[in-house]
């Protein structure tokens, strides 16, 4: 499971329902870093960013609750297992044959199931909070990376090239600091702080991913313990060098 998926489902139920008060999800590395690999910038922080997913979750304040043993994650994949099984035979019973179709016979599915199986609530009054009014929804449930503007006004990311216009009285952004994202449908955007200046069309013919990250060994536990005192001139030097370098990308 890429970051896509859960990032689509997310937008969804925040544009048709509003936003949840927590979600409940298991330690897919999608969902939860698993890894053991940290940037620079982290290893300084003393933390490792989230998932582009869990990046998402924060921005739009809705805690996250892990299923931490097989009991608990059992409950949620033996429902999969059953709806899954069950999916497939209706769509077969159906003729379904287009995706038009297939989105027909699941909505008849889920009211006949809700009506068998749901439960009144004790307390009836929607739990769903509204989307804070000015929160771009494209935007948060992007994928998100940290970038510098090179001399020549260029975003390089992944192999992709982004111009960045001149702003204001012609001004130049090349060193500026800046947050990347590439939407859902694959297009790009550019932001310095919440001013967006650089767009570009989808460049993916294929299924949207993470662009993956540099990786680096994990801190180790001395590193830790001396206030990530150690290795500070190091990384100066080394940001010097590595300035405008498009790989300091967030994880998938």
């Amino acid at each position: 499971m890429c970051g896509r998926l859960p990032l689509a489902v997310l937008k969804a139920i925040a544009e048709g329902q509003g936003l949840p008060w927590s979600a409940y999800m298991d330690q897919h590395g999608s969902l939860k870093r698993n890894d053991e690999h940290w940037t620079l910038e982290e290893e300084l922080r003393g933390e490792q960013e989230p998932t582009q997913v869990g990046r998402a979750l924060k921005s739009l304040e809705i805690e996250v609750i892990y299923a931490l043993s097989p009991q608990a994650k059992g409950r949620v994949e033996r429902l999969w297992g059953t709806l899954q099984d069950r999916l497939v035979s209706e769509l077969r019973m159906a003729k379904a044959k287009t995706v038009a179709e297939a989105n027909a016979v699941l909505e008849r599915f889920r009211r006949e199931y809700n009506r068998r199986f749901g439960v009144q609530a004790a307390d009836p009054t929607a739990a769903w909070r509204a989307v804070r009014r000015g929160t771009d929804l494209d935007r948060a449930c992007s994928f998100h990376y940290a970038a510098t503007v090179l001399n020549d006004n260029t975003v390089r990311l992944g192999g992709t090239l982004i111009d960045v216009p001149p702003g204001p009285r012609q001004r130049s952004y090349a060193r500026s600091h800046v947050d990347v994202c590439q939407l859902l449908d694959g297009s790009w955007r550019v932001y310095l702080g919440d001013a967006m200046i650089a767009t570009k069309a989808s460049t993916t013919t294929t299924e949207l991913r993470t662009i993956k990250r540099r990786r680096r060994r994990p801190p180790s536990a001395a590193w830790k313990a001396r206030g990530h005192v150690e290795g500070r001139h190091d990384h100066e030097a080394r940001m010097e060098e590595t300035a405008g370098d498009p790989l300091a990308a967030a994880p998938e």
